[in-house]
């Protein structure tokens, strides 16, 4: 069964074409779109035996750029099929389902409307996605398409955890509650870590940690905790978002800086993170060098990061009532070893024991980096969205 993946934003389009056939995950072929509707936009191509190539087209808007995916996967020089037939569904990656889907689904027109309904909540997501959407029904009509939620893996947490203490009117005329993302991720790892314990009851926290992180709390497959909240903005520091803040800090900025609610809203999500307090970059490893070289604020950066995942993770271990595994995930958490043992060398009174040689060597698909003794297994997982995303869809379709 041969399934495509898209995720859509607001000016890209990224794709990956699978072969799940007799139990393969095969990556057929995938690129990139970039800049459409933008001068200069542009299409990435690469098939599993190694041909690419790019290339620069007009790209005015989605459809246009799914059309071009489309002549690329059936180019007789670097395509992968013979026939648009041999594709059985599309799944596509929408960020915002707010609490209208707990499981991914085959869409319609109403299941398209309710995406349309959350755009107040993800401006930035939705919109794009919903377009990606219809530039592929567009593109392939009469073929299964299926939107898999970023959101959905998250619709367990019970309203105890979910719920902000705000006059009750507002979560039942806006919708205002923790709804958390990179669900996807936190799915996908954690099973993986339930079947390498072979324990379907395990108590996992995983830890999705890159330019956006959250980490959750995942109770025998589901989820009862995460640290993003209506927003992305909520939970540990990020790239260039502030993560927890106490929510008078808003309304002191738009007194004391004179600035708007545009702009705080600006100053949270795309100024603030580890770029704001370093002053270097949004990128861990530029801080990690500027940190190593001797710049307080970059290893100040770095410490409050470390410090908030610790805490998250230690709170996650209450909220469980014990811990099986922590698992990594994601740039930070699958490539920094120095930070891994940061954020766990306070957790020893969990039971955690980290191997040190095994958390310095490089990973696979995945691997264990605590010791034998450790009553906590550690493991580093390299996440797959996409192959969630097919997966589910190929549920779906069949």
């Amino acid at each position: 069964m041969k399934i495509l993946v898209v995720n859509a934003g607001s000016s890209s389009l990224k794709y990956q074409l699978f072969d799940l056939e007799d139990d393969k995950n095969d990556v057929l072929a995938s690129g990139i779109c970039e800049r459409i509707g933008i001068d200069g936009s542009n299409l990435h191509h690469e098939t599993e035996n190694g041909t690419e190539f790019n290339s620069d087209f007009e790209m005015p808007d989605h459809k246009v750029a799914v059309e071009l995916v489309i002549d690329a996967l059936l180019s007789p020089e670097h395509g992968v099929l013979q026939s648009l037939n041999e594709v059985e569904a599309v799944g596509h990656r929408v960020v915002h389902g707010g609490e209208e889907f707990a499981n991914s689904v085959v869409i319609d027109e109403e299941v398209k409307d309710a995406i349309k309904a959350c755009y107040p909540l993800a401006p930035l997501h939705n919109p794009p996605n919903i377009m990606g959407i219809e530039a592929c029904e567009a593109a392939m009509p009469g073929k299964t398409q299926v939107a898999v939620f970023d959101t959905a893996f998250h619709q367990t947490i019970p309203d105890k955890a979910f719920m902000y203490a705000l006059p009750y009117e507002l979560y039942e005329k806006h919708g205002i509650r923790r709804y958390g993302f990179h669900g996807t991720s936190h799915a996908y790892v954690s099973e993986i870590a339930m079947e390498l314990m072979d324990n379907p009851e395990a108590k996992v926290i995983t830890c999705h940690l890159g330019n956006g992180s959250s980490i959750a709390a995942v109770n025998a497959g589901e989820c009862i905790d995460t640290s993003m909240g209506m927003t992305p903005l909520a939970g540990v520091p990020m790239g260039t978002r502030t993560g927890d803040l106490d929510p008078a800090v808003v309304t002191y900025l738009m007194e004391h800086e004179d600035l708007s609610a545009e702009q705080v809203d600006s100053l949270m999500n795309k100024e603030s993170g580890f770029l704001g307090v370093s002053g270097v970059s949004s990128d861990c490893r530029d801080l990690s060098a500027a940190a190593d070289s001797g710049n307080a604020r970059a290893e100040l950066a770095l410490k409050m990061f470390n410090y908030s995942c610790s805490k998250y993770i230690g709170a996650y271990s209450a909220a469980l009532g014990g811990v099986d595994a922590i698992v990594f995930t994601a740039g930070i958490g699958e490539n920094s070893p120095s930070l891994r043992l940061e954020i766990l060398e306070k957790l020893s009174y969990l039971g955690v024991e980290l191997d040190s040689e095994l958390n310095s060597q490089k990973i696979g698909a995945y691997k264990l980096i605590s010791t034998e003794d450790s009553r906590v297994k550690v493991y580093v997982i390299r996440t797959d969205e996409e192959l969630k995303i097919a997966q589910e869809t190929a549920a779906l379709a069949e």
